[in-house]
């Protein structure tokens, strides 16, 4: 895949629209995790220091094309200004007249960041007029949104087939890293897919099964394996619809030489609530009237071994209910295996989506892992194989 690096481009004295993900929490308009901020702060300092106009296109929340105060990214200026220690302009619209002026005033250097894009109707619908009308507003475009890249609305698709295009250095940090691991890895690759449903994850199974060594599946969805191998899951969560999918997985993986790896034990107890009494019994052994709610310590050794076997890991989702103590136990324990043996140089780790970035934080360790995405949809609709039109825009 040939992406359109920015540090191939000319940027000297030209408006450079960068397309940023600044959907970032936020209360009494004040923002209380600037993550996403620092994100791109790489690829703003480079166009700062090229001499660039850097105009900021971003969407807040889900206005669904109206005005709500809400949702305003007013107060993102001021807090991405203390980042970078230097101004940040705001225009109060993403296209027309006030955005024109504030972008004719603004210096070589200088930054302005634009008002919430989904402000508009076009921009979930790629309105042609409404690309147009951003597209109006720069010379060059750049895509540093890698969580947004999955969309093909106005901001991530729309302007950039009309613009010259490039990807941000943050894009690129999360292609090159996910694109190696699934693409070119070192082997043998393990890839850890847990969460609640099978359902959700059929296309990422699938087309797991044909590129990595071996496939652990964990969480709730290791359910629904287990019944489908005719295993009785007590009152455990699980998706009786998807039998025959996972059966059909199953045997995907066996075609493809992959090793499929299930729980050998799993932590039940009769209700889903924090500190119930509970019980580690065998996979093939829940109790009639328990729920399985974590991965037991024979599993977390059996994937530790795993581990040890392979040069790279993807992970995506936890082995167990992890927010809710003790069902953390397995995560956290596999994560921190994960995560040394990363810092002895003997795995590649790459994650991602949400539940995974917080299960990683709970367990420490992100810090350890070689690459963690925090673009959750992007992520998983990547890892499943698919074509996003935001890095496809990007992309020779």
């Amino acid at each position: 895949m040939g992406l359109r690096r920015i540090e191939d481009a000319d940027v000297h004295g030209k408006r450079v629209l960068v397309r940023v993900d600044f959907n970032v929490p936020m209360k009494d308009g004040v923002v209380t995790d600037a993550t996403r901020l620092m994100a791109a702060l790489p690829t703003i300092t480079w166009l700062k220091r090229e001499k660039a106009k850097v105009i900021l296109l971003a969407h807040f929340g889900r206005p669904k094309g109206q005005r709500v105060p809400d949702a305003s990214l007013a107060p993102v200026a001021p807090a991405l200004a203390d980042l970078m220690a230097s101004p940040v302009e705001f225009a109060a619209d993403c296209f027309g007249p006030e955005a024109e002026a504030a972008v004719q005033a603004l210096q070589p250097g200088g930054v302005l960041l634009l008002e919430n894009t989904r402000y508009h109707a076009g921009e979930e619908a790629n309105d042609p007029d409404f690309a147009a009308a951003l597209a109006k507003l720069g010379d060059i475009y750049v895509n540093d949104a890698f969580s947004a890249a999955h969309r093909a609305h106005g901001s991530t698709a729309g302007v950039a087939a009309l613009l010259p295009a490039y990807a941000g250095l943050a894009m690129q940090r999360e292609l090159d890293h996910i694109g190696q691991a699934l693409n070119d890895p070192r082997r043998p690759v393990i890839a850890i897919v847990g969460g609640a449903k099978v359902s959700t994850k059929i296309a990422l199974l699938e087309n797991l099964v044909s590129k990595v060594d071996k496939l652990f599946v964990g969480g709730a969805m290791a359910n629904t394996f287990l019944a489908a191998q005719g295993h009785n899951v007590g009152k455990s969560l699980y998706e009786a619809d998807f039998a025959d999918t996972a059966k059909a997985i199953m045997e995907a993986a066996r075609t493809h030489g992959c090793e499929l790896i299930l729980p050998r034990d799993l932590v039940c107890a009769a209700e889903f609530a924090p500190n119930p009494d509970t019980q580690t019994v065998p996979a093939d052994a829940i109790p009639a009237n328990m729920m399985a709610l974590d991965a037991g310590p024979e599993t977390v050794d059996a994937l530790a071994d795993a581990i040890d076997a392979c040069q790279t890991l993807i992970w995506n989702g936890p082995l167990g209910a992890f927010e809710t103590p003790p069902f953390e136990t397995s995560t956290v324990e596999a994560a921190k295996y994960a995560g040394q043996r990363c810092r002895e140089g003997k795995l590649i780790a790459v994650a991602g989506g949400g539940d995974t970035v917080a299960a990683l934080n709970q367990a420490g360790v992100s810090g350890d892992f070689t690459f963690i995405s925090t673009a959750g949809g992007a992520f998983l609709e990547w890892m499943e194989g698919k074509t996003l039109p935001g890095v496809e825009a990007v992309t020779e």
